[in-house]
């Protein structure tokens, strides 16, 4: 029979977290008593421990999402780490980042927790609700909202602080959200919130590459039909996305200018149609995005060559890919083939990677980019005709100290 021997004061987190998972592995393996009553207190009793299990769990999200790990192992964010790595769903990853970023500001929380007198669902519930509040006023929610968690069920608590929140902001004589600040302004985001009659409310930002991509789209589309046409630019653009987005336009393109240079590393600017100036770095970015075309130009000024769409494969290169990929090409990636980009595997610098069929894959926006600016950070094997992209770990292409199954840690 094996055995455990842990020093609960002394051994480190990683030993602890070795020991939870060879009695979690015991535990699953046995069979449930047939008392009902046995079973019912075992379970709470479990579940006690699981809430406590979380608290710690939310401790080590915390370190991961402050500290960017997961963007060393080729994923854009925590949220994509859990996804991918731990295969959760998207709003129980979303609810637990939630958690560990408030419990540094809900000390009675995680005291609680630790304890065992408060559950996981309690916790989150009130970690949401104080997120877009400042530390006083968090403080004073937490209060509030943990009264309440002794009489009230957690779907009331979280009705509790979404008024406790709409209290602050009429108080503040603010609108919602503060939280939109907080995102800063590096990556794009969109909020979509759904109305009672089966519409929805579109809030965000796009970064200038993102809005040039969105601009170069949607603003031919949403001119004045002719002189009759009363609708202002605000409901133009509405039916302009909806009429993409239904896939009713085609071959829409942005055209930028740039110098053949500054593909290659100089700083010298692009510019758009209308003289608009695209910093290097984005122009950059933006030849490597399907759907824009770069205008290359050489000494003084003579084009050299004009880029097609989607990268320049074909429309039926294209085809055979989303027969090939039903996902990203990266191995963990779950972005839908059809959502991809189309991919140069020995990559594209001004043509040198050729556009054959058997040198191309589908790969999505994010990883695309991320493997053009981290090439020695991916391992490219062949299968059954397709190529998987693995990303290794950013310090060494060998295993730091992960754990020996995890595929994203492959001896190169």
């Amino acid at each position: 029979m094996s055995s455990i021997v842990i020093d609960l004061a002394s051994d480190s987190v990683s030993r602890l977290v070795e020991a939870v998972g060879a009695i979690a592995t015991r535990l699953a393996q046995r069979v449930a008593p047939e008392s009902g009553a046995a079973c019912m207190e075992l379970a709470e009793d479990l579940a006690k421990a699981l809430d406590q299990a979380e608290l710690a769990l939310a401790g080590l999200i915390r370190v991961v999402d402050q500290t960017g790990e997961m963007k060393g192992r080729g994923l854009p964010s925590t949220q994509a780490w859990l996804r991918c790595h731990m295969g959760m769903r998207e709003g129980r990853a979303k609810e637990r980042i939630a958690l560990a970023r408030q419990l540094p500001r809900l000390g009675r929380v995680s005291e609680q927790m630790a304890a065992g007198d408060l559950s996981y669902g309690y916790a989150a519930t009130i970690a949401d609700a104080v997120k877009r509040l400042d530390d006083d006023d968090c403080a004073a929610a937490e209060d509030i909202l943990l009264t309440a968690a002794d009489e009230l069920s957690a779907g009331k608590v979280a009705k509790l602080g979404n008024k406790i929140h709409d209290l602050v902001a009429e108080r503040n004589g603010v609108e919602r959200p503060p939280d939109d600040i907080a995102r800063g302004y590096k990556r794009s985001w969109l909020s979509v919130s759904r109305s009672l009659d089966g519409g929805c409310y579109v809030r965000g930002w796009l970064n200038p590459e993102d809005a040039l991509i969105l601009d170069g789209t949607l603003a031919p589309l949403a001119k004045p039909a002719g002189t009759d046409d009363r609708r202002d630019l605000a409901e133009r653009t509405a039916a302009a996305l909806s009429a993409v987005l239904s896939g009713g336009h085609k071959g829409t393109r942005v055209t930028v200018i740039a110098h053949l240079d500054t593909l290659t590393g100089s700083e010298t600017p692009g510019r758009l149609r209308d003289g608009t100036p695209i910093p290097a770095e984005q122009v950059r970015r933006l030849a490597l995005t399907a759907g824009v075309s770069p205008l290359l130009l050489g000494a003084q000024d003579v084009p050299l060559y004009l880029g097609r769409t989607v990268r320049f494969a074909t429309p039926g290169q294209r085809q055979v890919l989303e027969t090939l990929y039903d996902a990203c090409a990266v191995k963990g990636c779950e972005v839908p083939g059809f959502l991809c980009e189309v991919d140069h595997v020995d990559g594209w610098a001004l043509g040198d990677g050729p556009t054959d069929i058997d040198k191309l894959a589908l790969c999505c926006g994010w990883h695309n980019r991320w493997k053009h600016a981290n090439p020695d950070q991916i391992r490219i094997t062949r299968a059954d005709g397709r190529y998987i992209y693995r990303v290794l770990d950013a310090k060494s292409p060998r295993r730091s100290w992960s754990r020996d199954d995890d595929p994203w840690h492959t001896a190169a």
